[in-house]
Order: structure tokens, then sequence, then C-alpha cells
């Protein structure tokens, strides 16, 4: 198949059938995004990649940021994070509270906001400074050494971030936060508000379809590393909404409110898509129809 005609035509098709969505207006620095914005990008693991639509405009990747500093704590030292997050869907909104209590302040999955904010205080503790360690991987493994922080964006989480504040005092409480909360909080913001196009994504990405191969050939994760990080995106990678996502994609895939979704082919590609208006689970309407037609036109899906 012609992949670049596919490509173009996915992103056309995308802007006409996406339905109606809002963007995250509830983070004021992302709520003067333009809503019909849309990109796609393609990055095979042969080395080639192919975009349509505005496939170059940084956005804001907000919860993807999550997916990398989880590969990084695996990394470091990954079976003992296992103790402190489990592995399973939560069948909840992203930022709720209610789980939490109810489960003894042991999130279910490294996903969710609580999750995550467990995630960032582990590597906290073990990898020091993280904010360079994650910007030298996404730096490193897309070409792209200008990815940085959107400074308006970073402010947005800082003043509205209230309950994910809740979320850490709420680990804190239950002795599942090693460092301060004001520590993991400002590092949990900034690593949300990271800005990149789905160009830097897909290659970004990338070690995820190689079996933990980075961009220079040497190994950022080990395979077994890489197949539990696949298989958690897809049953946790798109908030409460990964079931549905997975019968109409059946990719493992991980979402962001800023509208961008990375999705992966395992031994094949990295396909990132940015679309800013969410449906009712935080996800990209448009990203979700492009990721659906693309997966129905080559057949490429895990299943």
């Amino acid at each position: 198949m012609d992949m670049q005609t596919l490509v173009d035509d996915i992103a056309a098709y995308a802007g006409a059938a996406a339905p109606a969505g809002t963007v995250a207006d509830y983070i004021p620095g992302l709520s003067r995004v333009d809503p019909d914005r849309f990109g796609i990008a393609v990055a095979m693991n042969s080395g080639e990649v192919y975009t349509a639509g505005d496939a170059d405009i940084p956005f804001s990747i907000q919860s993807i940021s999550k997916l990398f500093t989880l590969a990084l704590a695996l990394d470091e030292d990954g079976d003992r994070l296992w103790t402190r997050v489990h592995r399973e869907p939560s069948g909840t909104p992203f930022n709720s509270l209610v789980q939490l209590e109810t489960e003894a302040g042991i999130p279910r999955n490294p996903f969710i906001n609580a999750g995550a904010l467990v995630v960032t205080d582990h590597l906290l503790d073990t990898a020091g400074d993280v904010r360079m360690r994650l910007l030298n991987l996404l730096r490193t493994e897309s070409g792209n050494s200008e990815i940085s922080v959107d400074p308006a964006v970073f402010a947005s989480e800082r003043e509205t971030g209230h309950r994910n504040a809740a979320l850490t005092h709420f680990l804190a409480s239950m002795g599942n936060l090693r460092g301060s909360v004001l520590e993991v909080l400002e590092t949990y913001f900034w690593q949300c508000s990271l800005e990149m196009s789905c160009r830097d994504l897909a290659l970004a990405g990338g070690f995820l379809a190689r079996g933990g191969v980075g961009a220079d050939g040497g190994a950022v994760l080990a395979p077994r590393q890489v197949k539990r990080i696949n298989a958690i995106m897809l049953t946790c990678g798109m908030y409460d909404a990964a079931g549905d996502f997975a019968y109409r994609v059946g990719l493992p895939a991980k979402s962001g409110v800023g509208g961008g979704i990375l999705a992966v082919i395992p031994g094949r590609c990295t396909i990132a898509v940015w679309g800013p208006r969410l449906d009712r689970s935080g996800n990209s309407a448009a990203g979700i129809a492009a990721l659906d037609e693309f997966t129905s036109r080559t057949g490429w899906s895990i299943f």
C-alpha cells in the first residue's frame, strides 16, 4: 500500500468523521487551542516517517508523559514499583479519589493520575534528576533537541490542579508517598506540560514497537519490560474507555487531555495522532476515529 496516500486520506477522514467534543478547558492553558486542529504521524520500524495535517505542530502531551515516566521507572527499579501501584483497569475517571480510598492508597494502575503520581514519586526516590532524564529520553528518541515545557500550561497546572494535590496528600496520608507532596506535584505538573508534535511522539515511542531498541540501536528497555508496558497500555491507557478503544482499534495506546494519542503496533510502527476535541472519557474524538480507520484499512491490529 502507499502509506503516504493512506495517511493523507485518514487525516481528511478524521476531520470529517469525528463526533463533536470539547477541548480540556478546565486547564486554562489548554483552552486556547484551536479545536479543529488534526495531525497524524506514522513512524515505521524501518525508519520512514509519514505525516499529514498538523503533524509538526507541538501540543501539550499531558498524560502521554505517564508512558515515558513508567518506562524510566521500570528501567530503574521496576519490580519494587509494583508493590506500590497495581496493573488493573480502573473503571473510574482518571482523577477519581473514590477508588484510592477504598483500596488503601494503592492506585489501580500507573496511568490514572494517582498511579502516575506514585510513579513520579518512585522516580524521584530512585533516579535523581527526573526532569532531565525524561527530557533526555524524549529528545534522544525523537531526534528533537528542542522539546521542552510550555510555561503557560505549567502555570495553569499549578494554579488549578487541586484534585491532583488532593490525590497526592491522600497518598501521603496512606503511607504511599516517600518524597514531599510539593516536589511530587511540581514534577508531575511539569511532565504533563511538555510539548511535542505528532512526529516527535511517534519517533519517541518507537522503542515500544522495536522490543525496547532505541533510535541509536541501543537498548532503552528489555523486551520483557516493553511487553508489560504495551499490555498495560492496552488495558489501561485510554482512561475508563480502554475496553471500547481495544474493541474499535485493537492497539496498545496512551492518550492525554491535550488531544494526543500514541499507539503502538509491535514489530511494525508507532502512530501519533492529535485532535484537541475530547470525548466524554477525555480522549481525542478525531484521534480515535483516525486510528479506527487506520487499523480497519491496514489490518494492522494486535488481534
